[in-house]
C-alpha cells in the first residue's frame, strides 16, 4: 500500500465547501483526518489546519 499526505489550510467558518471539493477530488481511500488544533485569542481552541491521508491502491 501507497500513502499520499495532503495538508489543507482552512478557516473553519468559510472554507467548509473548500475541504468538500477537495475531499470529492481525491482519487484513492480516505484514511484518516488529523486536525492541528492551536490556541487562539483568549485561550479559544481553533483549526489550523488538517492532514488528510489517503491511501492509494
Amino acid at each position: 500500500m501507497k500513502y499520499r499526505v495532503h495538508r489543507f489550510d482552512l478557516r473553519m467558518t468559510a472554507d467548509q465547501s473548500k475541504l468538500e471539493q477537495f475531499l470529492n477530488s481525491l482519487q484513492g481511500e480516505i484514511a484518516a483526518i488529523i486536525p492541528n488544533v492551536g490556541l487562539g485569542f483568549f485561550w479559544a481552541h481553533r483549526v489550523n489546519f488538517l492532514l488528510i491521508i489517503e491511501k492509494l491502491s
